[in-house]
């Protein structure tokens, strides 16, 4: 198993007013599955994200990604397992807005010893016609693009995207959803997506609902639905 998380908890605050924000939530993904974290806000999805993701310490439980438990890590070993297995995709695209599109994903080929051939990728993300530009002569959905061709320029074994479709329009939001299908199935990324967007279930082969720090519903999808057939 790729993922094996078990029992994990983290809280925030001091005893009399403390605030659970992940429950004893166990689960597995498997390699090269597109996993949906659903839940309302405050949930716990993103905590949970950024756990795996290495950026938030969990107070118990253990998260091991491909063999390895990163609650044990220091900080130094978290940057390296980081660098090496993880590409991030926030809501906020957060592009260097002084360098060109290409530039922007070069800043992440640097952090890699096999990076993915940016041409190719610049070609795949549809940005062939734009990769000279800034990012203020971008729109929202392109610079969501260059965003994705920076956290894949890594090769990384694991792609953590935090409601990369909420500041996107109806649209655009269903070109990203069809780009990160495609990515999934030509690279085998594993993908973990969160967001409170329901319609996006029938795409992911896993399922994982979290509703006050608990998972209450984890399932995988028998048939999925084509990302350009998602109606919300």
């Amino acid at each position: 198993m790729f993922i094996e998380i078990k029992n994990i908890e983290k809280s925030y605050g001091n005893q009399e007013n403390e605030i659970k924000v992940m429950d004893k939530i166990t689960t597995n993904i498997e390699k090269g599955e597109m996993c949906m974290i659903l839940g309302p806000s405050g949930s716990g999805k993103s905590t949970f994200l950024n756990a795996i993701g290495g950026i938030d310490k969990i107070d118990a439980g253990s998260i091991c990604i491909d063999g390895q438990d990163i609650g044990k890590m220091n900080q130094k070993e978290l940057s390296l397992y980081r660098r090496k297995y993880v590409g991030f995709i926030f809501q906020f695209y957060n592009l260097i807005p002084n360098l060109t599109v290409k530039e922007n994903i070069q800043v992440c080929e640097y952090l890699t010893d096999s990076p993915m051939d940016i041409d190719e990728l610049i070609d795949t993300l549809g940005l062939k016609e734009h990769y000279k530009k800034f990012p203020s002569q971008l729109s929202g959905g392109q610079q969501q693009r260059c965003a994705i061709a920076r956290a894949l320029i890594k090769n990384p074994k694991l792609l953590l995207c935090d409601e990369p479709t909420g500041a996107l329009d109806y649209k655009t939001a269903k070109e990203i959803l069809i780009l990160m299908e495609k990515v999934n199935k030509n690279y085998g990324t594993t993908m973990l997506t969160v967001t409170h967007n329901d319609s996006m279930k029938g795409m992911a082969h896993h399922v994982i609902r979290i509703k006050d720090g608990k998972i209450y519903k984890d399932y995988k999808n028998k048939e999925l639905v084509e990302a350009s057939k998602l109606d919300w």
